[in-house]
């Protein structure tokens, strides 16, 4: 079984930057760590190669920077990584993005056909949830989201089950292979690398793909591609904390009560 691995390299939360200019992200000079959910998709792609046999391809597009992030699964247990690095991808929307990922999928699966293709359900600096079904889209791929465990894989048949995360529970699906998964955060925790696969993943080439690699038309990628149009990205205000009523001595219900009442009486009044 092949499955790939689609990943990205995101700023850390703590120390996000805004270019006022161009309302992107300011990458350059900023820490930046694997996507959370990436790096527990790249776990549950290791699992299920070590359960059923397979590798595991990860795959990403971003700066030359990025292949730190690759390097972090393959310490994990990915067998290969490809960078998808090319100043044409720059200021790639999901829409852009989805088309270059799907793009570098297709150009693998020729060579070594794909059964699954596994992705995060989101990224922390985007929380928008498009690419993977974007991807899944553009290869069209069973997309099965919102993934909190896989049941089981008949690779034989084509079949895999999953448990996946519903509004008020959950839902048990089958789908037919080739299929795209997008991970829920509790599906796994990502293991911590043996010395052995430390030493790999720093050792190991990373293959790098631009535009001409993959075939991609230029009028569909980076800016070009990109029709989201951000009008404006702002820091939302500071609201002061709320009332706090201290437990100690037993008078924060009727604290709680009277400041209740005023505000009610205080509403009254107004009217």
């Amino acid at each position: 079984m092949h499955i790939v691995c689609c990943i990205k390299q995101v700023p850390d939360t703590a120390q996000v930057k805004i270019d006022p200019e161009t309302n992107t992200l300011i990458r350059y000079g900023v820490e930046s760590i694997c996507n959370p959910y990436d790096l527990v998709a790249a776990e549950a792609s290791v699992q299920l190669a070590e359960k059923y046999g397979g590798k595991v391809t990860v795959i990403t597009m971003g700066p030359p920077q990025a292949e730190s992030a690759l390097r972090d699964c393959l310490a994990l247990g990915a067998r290969e990584a490809i960078l998808l690095s090319d100043r044409a991808f720059a200021g790639a929307d999901t829409l852009a993005t989805s088309y270059c990922l799907s793009s570098a999928i297709s150009k693998i699966s020729s060579a070594e056909p794909v059964d699954l293709v596994l992705c995060g359900k989101q990224a922390i600096d985007g929380d928008t949830a498009q690419t993977g079904p974007g991807v899944a889209t553009r290869l069209g791929y069973n997309q099965l989201t919102y993934v909190s465990r896989i049941e089981n894989v008949d690779v034989g048949e084509g079949i895999i089950v999953v448990t996946r995360e519903v509004e008020g529970g959950a839902q048990v699906v089958e789908s037919q292979l080739p299929a795209l998964l997008t991970i829920e955060l509790q599906y796994a925790r990502p293991r911590y690398a043996s010395l052995p696969e430390l030493v790999r993943a720093l050792r190991q080439e990373i293959l790098v793909w631009g535009a001409a690699d993959i075939g991609a038309q230029p009028f569909r990628l980076g800016l070009k591609g990109s029709p989201t149009m951000v009008k404006e990205i702002f820091a939302p205000k500071v609201h002061r904390g709320g009332l706090v009523f201290d437990s100690a001595g037993g008078q924060a219900v009727e604290d709680f009560l009277d400041k209740l009442f005023e505000k009610e009486q205080a509403l009254f009044n107004a009217e």
